[in-house]
């Protein structure tokens, strides 16, 4: 809906207009209307109630039959409704002329149109059109639910009721977004327009009527898992890899019963911890897809997020190369024993490898349904095999003994309890060997995208997995170390028939002695690795659960990989990798990124040496679950209100453990791994930093960096200013700060990483219209200070004038100890052609900074600040003028690019911004940002000389200045501040090159005392000059042309009392206050002609430097007029290079001491 429509004017007051609106009216409303009729009140608008009148609609009379949705959510029936509604809230609105009626039932059932309770069912919605206009009915359906406003309170009311789609994203998965009520629709008056946009804080959309039409979700024939299928299955899939069948025995070989559990024990703490934290994470708001990718990124920022992302997708896909070499490995053993290898033992792993990676790609790209089918059938598999590994030990056969599988025997399990660390193994290596079978523990949040309700299944799901895979690895570890010696020959003849005395084995004690081969024997737990095979009941069926395992963690990969980089290319983290977004099919399958990862899979099958790729893959693992955790204490420690899990079982110390554990492990398995695991995530990071892709996703960076703000800003607030730390904290009174860039990049440049800066921009004019521009020139113009790098605010207010502006800019801008002290004013060049009200109002911003203890500057080039009229964009609407606008502007051009590269120009009568061009620039959010200067060729003619050279001197500061002079009149002394800003000028690399030349006043006959004493005081000061130069000559007596000139300038604007008569004079006066009179200017003679001759010095002696920095004359309040004094400042600077007039505050601003 556009907004016209909702903006009707008023209906007419008079009874036949009531009367017409009631009578027109839909047949369903019958009831009502004899309701209305009975009190003796028309349904038609009143003029007590608002324009937007709300249709009443009567729980149980008859119901439209499109309300399908609405009728089977409330329950239908009308008198159930009722009671319902009792134990809710009931609230009866009765009409004053109804007052001698009764009441009728209060409750759903009532048709009486007085009484009507609702139950609110939270399924009342505006639809945007469902209001009346004028005098007649207008019925527009939402036709997303069938549903509308009720009077839910028993009153017309236009606000909406809480409900779940005013929350929603635009684009949202469960159901579209609809737009409450804008504040502006409920508060602004009526005959004039609300904002055009009811969007809340930060939130992008679209109005109701697109959101509406922009997306239906089409849920018909998508796949959605629920906790068991898509997490539970794939989590123990994954994690139960190859290591159960082929190395858990040789690890409790080495490390020994309790020091194997302990390993096992030590990879759950870490695992268990990271899932607490994932848990957390996925419910804290809906997930979509991309798994760990998207809970990092959206708690910690794209930087981190984007790194891990990208690292996370590879190793997926090199983990799936990992997997099926496992398989490959495996089957070409089999072929080993049975003499059938096709060429040699690398080439046919290199083949089998290739065949099953592509059939894994033929399963997952069938679709997720037949990947979740395979994966039941892989665990019905695996189960089994445990199953007759367990069921093995219990039968201990004679053929088995010689192998070193006797069955559960205490002296076993007291032999196998502590270490035999053989070939160099350390507890920490076999850690190592280890720990990668615990990963896996995201195998289900990966497909975070496909699961029905993420957020209860993610925390179920995992943290069930971990608890059922690490008690199956702790029963296999025990029961293997119970039943099976570490060493054995197989061979039948080494049964003792004597009986030993001196047995220390448990072989031996069991009638066996493997003593002959201590060192290289075949069997036992040491040496083969498939101790399972040999001890289970049906050996085929083990192989079977190797297959099972190898295969099911390589698809489960196969999928993650593409989904996560799926959704890392849709958020355009990295621009290059945008055509990995596409998804296809009603699962938006992202076909694309499964041929990738098969291509990379392959790649590394082919390469078939996995003892180098499996420690790096084990570290891009850990480094995820580092984050993961990492994200947890972060959101944690920002206290960002919007962190709120619905998983409570979290601690974020426990989670910083967890970062820090992760963090370890990695150097545990493999330090140089580990090492170039952090290189590769700090590169990814400082890449994604420096192009900082335009996303918003409310990270916990963005929440600690405002709290971090906060508590410095509260702390700072505790502490006393000193003069060593004083900072010139500059309120630049810019307007739009893109129209006086020479203004602000002068003042940045002494400000930048010193002080604060705030541009201040008074709009007037229309406060309806001023409110709206506020809002969206806040967002615009600090993101265009942003763009180009200047570190300062905005801060726009609206005002009745100039001088109210500057007085609530002046007394609220800033922050603690962070509010500006010095006031920076461009100087206003048109003075003398514009209305004397605004000179008045110009000076007076003066004597209200000095009255508020501020410091000012005036600054002014002598070709002017302003290039406003200049720029290919609308700046300054015509009431906003600021203290230093240079032209009276006549046409006001608010012509901007649109997308067609036509500029469009509006009459210059336009005061107001057109809405299309609104739509435009915040369409999405986000400005285009403006070039500085924006030369629009096709509707602008050349510029004149006066233009360009206005031009050139905006962009001066910006550029390098070379050798030259910075001079400074220290004439008063003011603190110090005429002398600071030059100073920190100088620091700056541009300015670095320029000397301080000082000038002061003094007396002909003590020009070398004035001068020593003047070195000594700012060698003190620590301050570099190349020279002092004392002026004796300033008193004399000023060139007559240049009195004659200056006398011929403010003749406009004497009162010339003494020609008038008493009353006449004191008339005018009191009327122009801003008028010399004859008095006031023989009374200041010898300061006006002070400024004369000051400004002939600057010309003879400053007329080359770079820039002049200038004591500013102060006029006494009340005493001097305004065109007096800005005469003076006018006779002072005229024709000169770029002149700063600065006065301190009178206060020390530098100090000698330390």
């Amino acid at each position: 809906m556009e907004g016209g429509e909702r903006q009707q004017p008023p209906p007419p007051a008079g009874p036949a207009a009531r009367g017409a609106a009631g009578e027109e009216r839909r047949p369903e409303e019958g009831k009502d209307a004899a309701a209305g009729s009975v009190l003796g009140r028309p349904l038609g608008p009143t003029p007590s109630q608002s324009r937007f009148q709300v249709d009443l609609v009567a729980e149980g009379a008859g119901r439209p039959a499109a309300e399908p949705r609405r009728a089977s959510a409330e329950g239908g029936a009308a008198g159930k409704g009722a009671e319902e509604a009792k134990g809710r809230f009931r609230v009866n609105f009765v009409d004053p002329s109804a007052s001698d009626e009764s009441p009728g039932e209060p409750g759903g059932g009532s048709s009486e149109g007085a009484n009507v309770s609702f139950q609110n069912g939270g399924d009342t919605v505006l639809s945007e059109g469902s209001l009346h206009s004028g005098g007649h009915h207008h019925y527009y359906y939402d036709t997303h639910t069938n549903t509308y406003y009720l009077r839910t309170f028993g009153h017309n009311t236009m606000d909406a009721v809480p409900r779940i789609d005013h929350y929603r994203h635009t684009a949202a998965d469960l159901g579209e977004k609809l737009i409450r009520p804008s504040l502006a629709e409920l508060h602004d008056e009526l005959d004039k327009e609300p904002f055009e946009d009811g969007y809340a804080n930060g939130e992008e959309g679209t109005p109701a009527g697109e959101a509406a039409a922009t997306y239906t979700p089409d849920s018909k024939g998508v796949v959605k898992f629920g906790w068991i299928k898509g997490v539970l299955v794939r989590c123990m899939l994954n994690i139960w890899g190859v290591m159960l069948f082929i190395r858990l025995s040789w690890i409790v070989g080495q490390a020994g019963i309790g020091l194997s559990v302990l390993v096992i024990g030590m990879a759950t703490v870490v695992t268990t911890i990271t899932g607490l934290s994932t848990s957390a994470i996925a419910t804290n708001g809906f997930v979509r897809g991309g798994g760990a990718y998207y809970l990092i990124s959206r708690s910690l920022g794209p930087e981190f997020g984007g790194a891990i992302g990208l690292i996370f997708a590879f190793a997926n896909a090199v983990a799936v190369a990992m997997y099926v070499v496992g398989f490959a490995e495996t089957v070409v053993e089999l072929l080993k024993e049975n003499g059938t290898l096709m060429v040699d033992e690398m080439n046919d792993i290199r083949i089998i490898g290739a065949i099953t990676v592509v059939i894994l790609l033929g399963i997952s790209v069938a679709g997720m349904e037949w990947e979740a089918k395979a994966q039941i059938v892989l665990l019905v598999i695996l189960i089994l095999a445990i199953g007759d590994f367990v069921i093995g030990t219990f039968i201990p056969l004679d053929s088995k003994k010689p192998k070193g599988f006797f069955g559960y025997k205490a002296e076993i399990f007291m032999e196998n309890f502590g270490p035999d660390f053989r070939q160099e193994e350390t507890f920490f290596s076999v850690f190592a060997i280890f720990f990668p079978a615990a990963t896996g523990i995201l195998a289900g949040a990966n497909i975070s995208g496909d699961l029905a309700d993420p957020q209860s299944a993610i925390p179920k799901g995992t943290l069930l997995a971990i608890l059922i895979t690490t008690l199956v690895y702790i029963g296999i570890a025990v029961s293997v170390g119970s039943c099976v010696v570490r060493d054995a020959t197989g061979n039948i003849n080494n049964t003792i028939v004597t009986e030993l005395t001196n047995c220390t084995t448990a072989a031996c004690k069991l009638n066996y002695d493997f003593s002959s081969c201590q060192a290289g024997c075949q069997y036992g737990l040491m040496n083969n690795f498939q101790v399972m095979s040999m001890v289970s009941g049906f050996a085929p069926l083990i192989s079977a659960g190797i297959f099972s395992a190898t295969l099911s963690s390589a698809l489960a990969s196969l999928v993650s990989a593409p989904k996560i980089f799926q959704a890392l290319c849709k958020d355009n983290i990295y621009p290059g990798f945008q055509m990995f977004a596409k998804g296809y099919g009603k699962n938006n399958e992202p076909l694309r990124g499964y041929l990738l990862t098969f291509l990379i899979a392959l790649g590394f099958i082919l390469i078939a040496e996995l003892n180098v790729i499996a420690p790096i893959i084990s570290n891009f693992f850990l480094a995820s679950y580092a984050l993961i955790n990492f994200s947890v204490f972060h959101a944690s420690l920002a206290k960002s209100p919007g962190w709120r899990p619905a998983f409570k079982y979290y601690n974020m110390w426990i989670s910083l453990v967890g970062a820090i554990l992760c963090c370890i492990v990695m150097f545990v398995i493999n330090w140089w791994a580990a090492l170039l695991t952090y290189v590769i995530v700090l590169g990814l990071y400082i890449y994604v930093t420096y192009k900082k892709p335009d996303v918003n996703w409310g990270s916990s960076t963005q929440a600690l960096t405002y709290l971090n703000a906060l508590q410095h800003s509260i702390r700072l607030s505790g502490v006393e200013d000193h003069v060593k730390n004083f900072r010139p904290q500059c309120l630049i009174m810019t307007g739009a700060p893109n129209a006086r860039p020479a203004l602000l990049h002068l003042v940045h440049a002494f400000t930048k990483n010193v002080g604060l800066m705030i541009c201040g921009h008074i709009h007037m004019g229309p406060r309806r219209q001023a409110m709206k521009e506020l809002s969206t020139d806040l967002a615009k113009y600090q993101r265009w200070l942003i763009k180009n790098k200047m570190k300062a605010f905005y801060a726009p207010v609206h005002a009745e004038d100039l001088r109210d502006g500057g007085q609530y800019l002046m007394q609220a801008a800033g922050l603690g100890r962070m509010r500006p002290n010095t006031l920076v004013v461009g100087f206003k060049k048109n003075w003398r052609q514009v209305d004397m009200r605004d000179v008045e109002t110009y000076i007076n911003l003066f004597h209200d900074a000095f009255d508020i203890q501020y410091g000012v500057v005036v600054i002014r080039l002598k070709e002017g600040l302003d290039i406003s009229h200049l720029q290919g964009q609308e700046l300054l609407s015509s009431q906003e003028k600021s203290p230093c606008t240079k032209d009276v502007i006549v046409k006001v051009d608010y012509s901007k690019k649109a997308e067609t590269d036509t500029s469009i120009a509006f009459a210059p009568s336009s005061s107001e911004r057109t809405p299309t061009l609104h739509k435009e620039e915040d369409e999405d959010g986000k400005t285009p940002t403006q070039p500085l200067l924006k030369k629009d060729t096709k509707s602008q003619s050349p510029l004149n000389l006066a233009d360009q050279r206005l031009l050139d001197a905006s962009t001066q500061f910006q550029k390098k200045q070379g050798k030259s002079n910075i001079d400074v009149w220290w004439l008063f002394d003011d603190g110090g501040l005429t002398l600071l800003i030059p100073y920190l000028l100088t620091t700056k690399k541009k300015w670095k090159d320029c000397k301080i030349r000082v000038f002061i006043g003094g007396k002909i006959n003590r020009i070398d005392h004035d001068r020593r004493a003047m070195a000594t005081l700012l060698s003190k000061f620590r301050i570099d000059f190349s020279d002092i130069m004392v002026l004796g000559d300033i008193n004399t007596k000023p060139k007559k042309e240049n009195i004659a000139g200056f006398e011929e300038m403010i003749e406009p604007f004497r009162l010339h009392e003494d020609d008038k008569e008493q009353e006449v004079a004191d008339k005018m006066k009191e009327d122009e206050p801003w008028r010399i009179t004859d008095n006031e200017l023989e009374l200041y003679k010898t300061k006006t002609y002070r400024q004369i001759r000051l400004n002939e010095l600057l010309k003879e002696h400053s007329s080359t430097a770079n820039i002049i920095v200038m004591s500013l004359p102060v006029a006494r309040k009340g005493a001097v007029s305004s065109a007096l004094y800005m005469a003076w400042l006018e006779a002072l600077s005229k024709d000169l290079p770029p002149i700063l007039l600065v006065r301190g505050n009178h206060q020390s601003v530098l100090t000698f001491y330390s």
